[in-house]
């Protein structure tokens, strides 16, 4: 049986992160009963089908984001998987039959067209966004203030457009899932006994020119990052737990405490992560991201005599 995994690529995705997030997740978090566990930044979901194949006591599962195009094609995977296959082995078919890469760029840039129009139905709309997504530079999402997707065409011999059983697979368990599509705070009325949140926001860039966080039209800034540390503050006044995911500022300038001055009434741990987004390889290698939780007792200090992370837990 094919694995379930994200059916697009994504920048800042945590696939390569999987098994460090798992050991900071809550200690019993596999013996809480009808356990919920919601997503307010759904991006490629990685961290979505992992959690769903190694948790099984995860009885409500919510993702959300605000790009509304990602989110159709969430809910055509969940439920028009067979209809989405069809279409996108006949685009696959039709951009692999292009012997040279002009005519391939000009295949591409007609289906951008198309898809900036915003007048698809949900099968057109999922399968051009898929292949935008598998055959332009890089696998970037980047849309411009018009909210038009702007990235240029990438030079790939034979990508995989139509990947079939990993679409069916995410179909099975999406089946199960409630898919939202707003702002991120609007997740607050699906949370229960027993819920955690994982946070994967737009990162603060660590600097002017490293910025890859348009994913909408609307700019994720510093002020929105406070506001999504008021909405934690929220969660865990309430007694529901969370664990956020952000860049590390320091890796740039050891001076730059944002998220440490932000996040001080929390435990932050410092994990590493390879980013390969950059156009030029030499800038392109392994860098610290930061997450945060609100709880104490994590997988990862109940195996261990002391945490494995650079904050003390106080309780």
């Amino acid at each position: 049986m094919a694995k379930a995994k994200p059916f697009i690529k994504w920048v800042g995705g945590k696939g390569q992160l999987l098994e460090q997030l798992d050991s900071f997740l809550p200690n019993d978090i596999d013996r809480w009963e009808g356990a919920t566990y919601i997503e307010p930044f759904v991006g490629g979901g990685a961290m979505l089908f992992y959690m769903l194949q190694h948790y099984p006591n995860i009885k409500h599962a919510f993702i959300n984001d605000i790009n509304e195009d990602l989110i159709t094609c969430y809910c055509t995977v969940r439920d028009s998987a067979e209809r989405l296959i069809a279409s996108l082995k006949d685009i696959e078919e039709q951009y692999l039959s292009f012997d040279n890469e002009d005519d391939r760029r000009s295949f591409y840039l007609d289906i951008r067209e198309k898809y900036n129009t915003k007048k698809l139905n949900a099968i057109d709309n999922t399968t051009y966004f898929i292949f935008l997504n598998r055959t332009c530079f890089n696998g970037l999402y980047r849309v411009n203030k018009s909210g038009a997707f702007n990235v240029p065409f990438g030079r790939y011999i034979n990508p995989k457009i139509c990947d079939a059983e990993t679409i069916r697979e995410d179909s099975r368990l999406l089946q199960h899932v409630t898919v939202l599509n707003g702002d991120f705070e609007n997740t607050f009325h699906v949370a229960a006994s027993n819920t955690l949140f994982y946070f994967d926001p737009p990162y603060r860039p660590l600097s002017e020119t490293s910025s890859f966080n348009d994913y909408t039209k609307e700019s994720f800034n510093d002020d929105a990052q406070i506001r999504l540390k008021n909405f934690c503050d929220k969660i865990d006044k309430a007694g529901f737990n969370f664990m956020l995911s952000n860049s590390d500022c320091k890796e740039k300038n050891k001076k730059d405490n944002f998220f440490d001055i932000l996040y001080a009434d929390y435990h932050i741990e410092r994990v590493w992560a390879s980013r390969n987004v950059n156009a030029i390889a030499s800038k392109r290698g392994k860098l610290t991201e930061i997450l945060i939780h609100n709880y104490c007792d994590t997988k990862a200090t109940a195996i261990v005599e002391k945490p494995l992370s650079f904050s003390l837990c106080i309780s």
